[in-house]
């Protein structure tokens, strides 16, 4: 694939996310719809991320889903995304909050921060929307420090349509329909990664209805 080849993959992934923004959050597996869907995504951030108090990089933040439960858990959290109308939604949602997770801008493959700057990086549903998947996990891994972790939430799907908005440009995703997760395992540890674990997120209450394909939480130690 060409350099102007994958500007162009980037672009339409970029419009095909801003045009999804304003109701993104609408879909209870998108967004946090009450107290019992909240506590589920805590109970299970928490017992994956640790005592309060870590720098974490939320990656592909979108609307903010992820970074304001990991800022409720006591976390000091930065959200980057490739689309600048989710992270004006989740602007929004911190206004509207006592929370103060920072957003900015970012490429998922090409991160503007520092080697070594955080003790953890997260991603919800974003590595099957990379062109250069392997290129993004380098990346994390090099804004962590040693020993840290990428917490990743992510899924396999095999739905007979094509996601509209992605029929020209899935063929260059490697990771589109997600991966089993003993696939995304081994990706992982072939880009370095070790002490891959992972736990399946089949309750309901997490996803506002019975999970319509495998869900599932995948962690892994940055080596020293």
């Amino acid at each position: 694939m060409t350099e102007q080849t994958q500007d162009d993959v980037k672009a339409a992934i970029r419009e095909y996310w801003n045009n999804r923004a304003e109701e993104f959050d609408d879909d209870s597996q998108h967004g946090v719809h009450g107290d019992t869907q909240r506590e589920a995504w805590l109970s299970v951030l928490r017992s994956w991320t640790g005592d309060p108090g870590k720098q974490v990089l939320d990656v592909g933040c979108g609307t903010g889903v992820i970074s304001l439960l990991l800022a409720e858990l006591g976390h000091d959290v930065t959200g980057v995304d490739f689309a600048p109308e989710m992270l004006e939604q989740a602007r929004i949602k911190v206004e509207r909050s006592d929370l103060s997770p920072t957003f900015q801008q970012a490429d998922a493959e090409n991160l503007p921060q520092q080697t070594d700057s955080y003790e953890l990086v997260t991603a919800r549903h974003l590595i099957w929307t990379l062109p250069a998947p392997e290129r993004a996990i380098e990346e994390w891994q090099r804004v962590v420090r040693p020993d840290g972790q990428v917490v990743l939430i992510e899924g396999h799907w095999d739905f007979d349509e094509t996601f509209e908005g992605y029929e020209d440009i899935h063929d260059d995703l490697p990771l589109y329909n997600g991966r089993p997760p003993e696939e995304l395992a081994a990706f992982l540890r072939e880009q370095g990664l070790e002490t891959i674990e992972y736990e399946p997120l089949d309750d309901p209450d997490l996803w506002g209805q019975e999970p319509n394909y495998e869900k599932y939480l995948m962690v892994g130690t940055v080596s020293e």
